[in-house]
């Protein structure tokens, strides 16, 4: 059993705890997700505290380039799915692109830890988000915000089964822009562990098989690319999914 779990492509997902801390049932122990999620912070400012201060100092620098190019991409971004009104929420959205792109990276890195291929952080996220763009939505329309429930040109005798479905379907977002996360990274990274491992046993057990280890492991590889992508598409699909609910919030269409 012990070798089961050691060996299981699951066991990369396991939380513990760094330093137990527990006060009566309230268990406030420090884990290895909250650990690579402050090294994850740390990373990214460290990264935009050498931009600041090597690249006023000493001219451009490679640090600069990759900063400056992540700020031009979400600024465009914003400009082109929400317009001027969403130059007020830049920030917050160029943080959360940047932070889940850099920890879906962080958690390429073999033998790390990926703190967005848990439900429990990925829908936090979603759910602060659709509530906070939800009182936007009632601070910039008032009750006027519910009439985005009811399409412009729908029938009145379909009002309440249309209500009800777009009540539904905005309630979803909520939910859905966190288990997308979620789903896709810790999917990508279940298949590169098993694959891994298919590859390892093939190389152990020699002989033929020796040799054909070399096909999973060229796979391996190749997975391992389009994991990196997937975690840079995964940042933007959230950061624009955002972006697109800001918009309706704002403009009610």
């Amino acid at each position: 059993m012990i070798n089961h779990m050691w060996f299981s492509p699951l066991e990369q997902f396991q939380i513990f705890s760094i330093i137990p801390l527990k006060w009566g049932h309230l268990d406030l122990s420090f884990s290895n997700s909250a650990l690579f999620l402050l090294m994850t912070t740390g990373i990214v400012y460290l990264l935009f505290y050498m931009v600041t201060i090597k690249g006023g100092l000493f001219g451009p620098s490679r640090y600069q380039s990759v900063v400056e190019w992540l700020y031009g991409f979400v600024l465009n971004l914003v400009n082109e799915q929400i317009g001027r009104a969403g130059k007020k929420y830049f920030a917050l959205i160029f943080s959360l692109f940047v932070f889940i792109l850099f920890t879906n990276f962080i958690g390429m890195v073999p033998y790390s830890f990926t703190v967005t291929s848990h439900l429990i952080v990925t829908f936090s996220m979603s759910l602060s988000l659709f509530i906070g763009i939800t009182i936007i939505g009632f601070r910039t329309h008032g009750l006027h915000f519910f009439s985005y429930l009811l399409p412009k040109g729908a029938p009145l005798a379909l009002a309440p089964l249309l209500v009800v479905l777009e009540l539904v379907s905005y309630c979803f977002r909520g939910v859905s822009l966190g288990v997308r996360l979620f789903a896709n990274m810790m999917a990508g990274h279940t298949l590169v562990k098993i694959l891994s491992g298919f590859a390892w046993t093939m190389l152990s057990a020699g002989g033929l098989l020796t040799l054909a280890s070399v096909i999973p492991f060229v796979v391996v590889f190749a997975l391992t690319g389009l994991e990196l992508a997937v975690a840079f598409l995964q940042a933007y699909v959230f950061t624009i999914l955002t972006c697109i609910y800001f918009h309706d919030a704002i403009y009610l269409h």
